[in-house]
């Protein structure tokens, strides 16, 4: 598609062609249009445009201006900043844009929203970012090649509540104040405007900020999938407002802090692929809005606490900002076996729990089950012992149910069978008995792989078939207590077994040794069998030698 036919409406403004095949025009170079457009929304469908139109050279009164998913290719084109002084929206995504981000050459304080997000920009962020574009509300940059320092320049940004710096290579320490290449200069972490922070997919290190601005606005906060080392700092100690906290994929280290239930608001904590030790904090327990909570893959021990998935929606959006921003979040959560990265409008109704790969014990609360709008529950790779709740046929929502590599016992209760949006249901790896449940429903799907390694467990899919022949499942035995045991351990029975029979062996010797009385009559007993013996042979062998025994 192409403009040139309207060239010649003096009074056209406003022009939407979103979908719709962009090409640059080859021919008429010096001929200009005579509209001066305000609004020009082109989103493309990935196709390659060659270059920008050429009566983009004529426009000067541009305000909003949107070729998402066009591959104009080329460096960014500064110049339609300086052109057009009363633009103050320019989305640029996806557009195969190149080479340096060239700033205009004189400040623009129009502008609100600037992304220039999935192209191909290379090299630092410039430093007079933050003096060039002070009226941005807006900044999203990620998934290119920029390297280097964040600019202190950010800082000058007054009004900027979302930022979005992530899946770059950029490097250096959260450290104020210095001259190291690759910092994260202090003036982030006091933007009071600031709502939005993704800082997530780079090679950041070093300890967390020491603390947030008390005034912080902060409600999104993604630092996943850097280097971050060293304890949960109190950075976010006063950010009572956050619905998100990702701090997944890093190596810190500690204890999940006490202070916690600050964040009273929080919907989402993602802190898994960390090496966090100790229990989970009995204030985690009172954040009593969380959505997604995902604790895998660190040094967890403990019991379970069992209520902390909310059963409340997701919050309405208290401003456009938190919409907008709502609907930008994107999280990598593990469901089905495979990690997916969830995004815009799903987040606010999927609801999980993963506590897999940590040091778990003690039993499943049963009081799990009463989180009846739930998507994922992975407690899979622990130490969890016990029955697996009967509670759990009322989780009618859940899609995802794991429960492998533990030591849970007893049987599989049978009304699972009503879970129907059940997708992925794994119990390997434990002492589990009985019967697997009815093939029927979603559980005709499942196949061995999911029950496998329970030695007493029977039934399709598994080759062992139950029956009357079938041995009895042994009675499980004691550890704590009565209520909480698993299968005899083997090998201490086999060693229980010798120690008694050596034990016996020795009284009968210690006996003989003490009392002659005994010790005579034990002789007697042993030679009169000897004698018995003999003489039964010496009467009974020319017998046995007539049937072929000699």
């Amino acid at each position: 598609m192409s403009l040139s036919p309207l060239y010649n409406l003096s009074k056209l403004k406003y022009f939407y062609g979103s979908g719709n095949e962009i090409f640059a025009e080859k021919d008429d170079h010096n001929l200009s249009p005579k509209f001066q457009l305000e609004s020009l929304y082109l989103r493309g469908r990935g196709q390659d445009a060659g270059a920008l139109p050429k009566f983009f050279y004529h426009q000067f009164s541009l305000q909003s201006l949107d070729l998402e998913n066009i591959q104009i290719k080329g460096e960014f084109p500064n110049w339609l900043i300086e052109n057009n002084t009363y633009l103050h929206l320019l989305y640029l995504e996806n557009c195969s844009l190149s080479g340096p981000f060239l700033l205009p050459k004189n400040s623009h304080v129009n502008l609100s929203f600037l992304s220039i997000s999935m192209n191909h920009f290379q090299g630092q962020i410039p430093s007079e970012i933050g003096d060039r574009f002070p009226g941005l509300e807006v900044l999203k940059m990620s998934d290119n090649g920029f390297n280097g320092s964040i600019p202190s320049s950010l800082g000058n940004m007054s009004s900027l509540f979302e930022l979005d710096l992530s899946n770059n290579v950029l490097t250096g320490r959260i450290l104020s104040n210095n001259s190291l290449q690759g910092k994260i200069p202090g003036c982030i972490w006091n933007m009071s405007s600031l709502e939005f922070l993704d800082l997530s997919g780079n090679n950041f290190s070093g300890l967390l900020p020491p603390r947030f601005n008390t005034s912080s606005n902060l409600r999104y906060v993604h630092l996943s999938r850097n280097k971050f080392q060293g304890p949960i700092t109190m950075a976010f100690y006063d950010l009572t407002e956050i619905l998100a906290l990702d701090l997944s994929h890093n190596n810190l280290t500690g204890t999940i802090p006490e202070w916690i239930d600050r964040l009273s608001n929080l919907r989402f904590l993602l802190l898994s692929y960390n090496n966090l030790k100790g229990e989970i904090p009995i204030q985690l327990s009172r954040l009593d809005r969380l959505t997604l909570i995902d604790l895998s893959h660190n040094h967890l021990s403990g019991n379970i606490l069992y209520w902390m998935i909310s059963t409340h929606p997701f919050p309405q959006p208290y401003n456009s900002h938190d919409s907008m921003s709502s609907s930008q979040q994107s999280f990598e959560f593990t469901t089905k076996n495979v990690s997916l990265s969830y995004r815009g409008s799903i987040i606010q109704y999927f609801k999980g729990i993963d506590f897999s790969c940590n040091n778990f014990t003690g039993e499943i609360p049963p009081e799990i089950g009463n989180l009846s709008m739930i998507k994922v529950l992975n407690l899979s790779h622990n130490n969890l012992t016990g029955p697996i709740p009967p509670t759990f046929w009322n989780l009618k929502e859940i899609e995802s149910l794991d429960l492998s590599y533990n030591k849970l016992d007893g049987e599989i209760p049978p009304r699972l069978t009503e879970l129907f949006s059940l997708e992925v249901f794994i119990v390997a790896h434990n002492n589990l008995s009985g019967k697997t449940p009815a093939r029927v429903a979603q559980f005709a799907t499942f196949d061995e792989s999911c029950y496998k390694d329970n030695p007493f467990l029977c039934g399709e899919p598994l080759p062992k078939i139950c029956g009357a022949g079938m041995p009895p499942s042994p009675m499980p035995t004691s550890t704590n207590n009565e209520d909480n045991g698993g299968f005899m351990d083997m090998e201490v029975f086999n060693v229980t077994f010798w120690v008694a029979y050596i034990m016996v062996l020795l009284v009968i010797g210690a006996i003989l040794y003490i009392n002659p009385y005994w010790r005579r009559a034990w002789f007697h007993f042993i030679e009169v069998t000897i004698n018995n013996c003999y003489y039964f042979l010496v009467d009974n062998l020319p017998i046995l030698s007539k049937f072929g025994f000699s």
